[in-house]
C-alpha cells in the first residue's frame, strides 16, 4: 500500500468573507472528491478569509498510479478559476 499526501495553497483575491471562502473552499472540496475519489481537507488557515490551505491524501496499492493520480488532482486544481494555487507541497 502507498500513501501519498500533498498540502495546496490557495489565494482568493475575490474573498472578502470567510463565508465567501467557504463557499469556494465546499465547491473545490466537492468537485474533486467526485472527480477523483481522495481524501481531502481543509488546513491550518480556516480563519484567513484569501488564503486556502488544502490537504490531499492518495491511497494506492501501486506507487505509479498513486503518483499519477496525485498529479491529476493537482492538475485539476490549477485549473480552478476562483482560487489561484499558489504552493505545492508533496509528502
Amino acid at each position: 500500500m502507498y500513501v501519498l499526501s500533498a498540502k495546496l495553497i490557495f489565494y482568493i483575491p475575490h474573498a472578502n468573507s470567510l463565508k465567501d471562502k467557504r463557499q469556494i473552499s465546499r465547491s473545490l472540496i466537492e468537485k474533486t472528491r467526485k472527480r477523483y475519489n481522495v481524501a481531502i481537507a481543509e488546513i491550518n488557515t480556516q480563519d484567513i478569509h484569501r488564503i486556502l490551505s488544502l490537504g490531499i491524501a492518495v491511497i494506492s496499492g501501486d506507487m505509479t498510479h498513486a503518483q499519477q493520480s496525485l498529479d491529476e488532482v493537482i492538475r485539476f486544481m490549477e485549473m480552478n478559476e476562483e482560487a489561484e494555487l499558489r504552493e505545492i507541497e508533496e509528502f
